[in-house]
């Protein structure tokens, strides 16, 4: 009698099992950099659980607050039991209803790497995912390329490689199919591992300086795909925190809040000032006096910048949502709306603004500026691993519960950010945020001036994508 393709499977890995870790041994380097970057993703002390665990290296590698691993071969979860009795270990088939609701609670991140290949529903096996998930659920997939077959095959063959059966080849556009049929969201992708051998260094720079590059890195080995689930999201009412940051801004300050509409139930308005000359800091306690139906705040910024301001007054803030709006009104206030329906629908977890796509006014942009930001929206949008068509954009939106995950995550990018953008923008990245843009069109100033100055800022611009690849490319 023939057996099934899950039995088949199940009889492989079971005789597999007592060599894998020699396997991961001989492949040391690949095996290291596949962790490392999982690690990336997931970070310290998160709940997690990886489906096709098979020994619980990877596993034990993520340093799980609380860690369950499940696997079809029962000789497979055995020696993971004996390696790491910290950790819990389930035998059983991922693909059996039954077995994801005996599992308790729910988790921060859920982990197929190399399982894909083995399932015989992905789509079904996705759909029951959604009673392990909170909205803040990340689920990751890493899975061999199906560029790489042949040589995968080949390397089998000669003995550079644990033998395996046969299996789904997946293309990345195939896999987010999928997810988005079982009504997952993709956040991210990225290829990594353009040669999968250290050859004394090569392997290194190859992967670090080639194998990271666009179009290039997408015939590297491993693929990897971040996604959150996307259930019917309840809309509610949350409160808001509208942050204005300003700066020898006094003819705009008394227009922001006369033009902004009241678009939820509980907002709050904080001007953080910073040192101005014009008496833009009497002009707000004016308006606050003129609009005592209004919640207006000031704050006195002790640092310099727009990034200490944004720091200061979102510490500062009481709402269940945080929004920047620039001082000079060149984004609209009337345009937040889009920006709160954005994010309490779920379409997005971090709203960017972007001026770059709708026509904007005369003298809104100087030539030079506009094809630069241009060009860093490319190379950021590259770096992030997310559509990205305007970073400097003023107006970002995000919850204060991810604002605060971005606080206490912080010490990985370090005090950096100049402009009050990119400590959001790299901290959202970072914890796999979904980023959802609004267009919205750029108006020129009616009063004061820019306070951009092209070329220093150009080069601190240049400065932030040294420093993006650093942190979150050559890992």
């Amino acid at each position: 009698m023939k057996l099934s393709r899950k039995a088949q499977i199940q009889l492989q890995m079971d005789k597999l099992a007592e060599d894998r870790d020699g396997w991961i041994r001989k492949n040391k380097y690949f095996y290291k950099n596949d962790q490392s970057y999982m690690q990336f993703l997931v970070g310290d002390n998160k709940r997690i659980l990886e489906l096709g665990c098979g020994t619980g290296q990877l596993l034990n590698a993520l340093n799980p607050s609380y860690g369950v691993g499940v696997d079809l071969s029962t000789n497979m979860v055995s020696i993971a039991q004996k390696n790491y009795p910290n950790l819990e270990f389930i035998q059983g088939d991922i693909e059996n209803p039954e077995l994801i609701k005996s599992l308790e609670g729910t988790f921060d991140y859920i982990i197929l790497s190399d399982t894909l290949g083995f399932l015989d529903d992905c789509e079904e096996t996705f759909s029951g995912l959604h009673s392990l998930c909170t909205s803040d659920t990340r689920l990751i997939i890493s899975y061999y390329s199906w560029r790489w077959r042949p040589i995968l095959t080949l390397g089998e063959k000669i003995g550079l490689k644990m033998p395996s059966v046969e299996m789904n080849w997946l293309s990345t556009e195939d896999t987010t199919g999928l997810l988005q049929l079982a009504d997952f969201d993709t956040v991210k992708r990225e290829w990594r591992q353009l040669l999968p051998r250290k050859l004394l260094g090569f392997g290194t720079i190859i992967n670090r300086f080639i194998g990271t590059l666009p179009f290039i890195r997408r015939l590297s080995l491993r693929n990897y795909i971040v996604a959150r689930p996307m259930k019917e999201v309840g809309v509610n009412n949350p409160s808001t925190t509208v942050l204005i940051p300003c700066r020898n801004e006094k003819g705009n300050i008394e227009n922001a809040v006369k033009r902004l509409p009241n678009f939820c139930d509980d907002l709050e308005i904080i001007y953080v000032e910073g040192n101005s000359q014009d008496g833009t800091l009497d002009e707000i306690h004016r308006v606050i006096k003129a609009y005592p139906d209004k919640d207006i705040k000031v704050l006195v910024q002790d640092g310099k910048g727009k990034g200490d301001a944004v720091r200061k007054g979102f510490d500062n803030a009481r709402g269940d949502i945080l929004m920047i709006l620039d001082a000079d009104l060149t984004v609209p206030p009337e345009d937040l709306p889009k920006f709160y329906r954005a994010i309490v629908t779920g379409k997005g977890e971090y709203i960017n603004g972007t001026r770059l796509v709708y026509p904007m006014d005369d003298q809104a942009m100087r030539f030079l500026n506009f094809w630069a930001n241009r060009t860093f929206s490319v190379l950021f949008s590259w770096l992030l691993n997310q559509r990205f068509t305007d970073t400097l954009c003023g107006t970002k939106v995000l919850t204060k519960k991810n604002y605060e995950k971005i606080v206490s995550n912080r010490s990985y990018f370090g005090d950096f950010d100049p402009f009050g953008d990119f400590d959001l923008i790299f901290g959202a990245t970072k914890l796999n945020l979904k980023v959802v843009e609004v267009p919205i069109r750029y108006a020129a100033r009616e009063y004061g001036e820019t306070q951009i100055s092209r070329f220093r800022h150009g080069w601190l611009l240049l400065k932030m994508v040294f420093f993006a690849y650093k942190k979150l490319k050559i890992i």
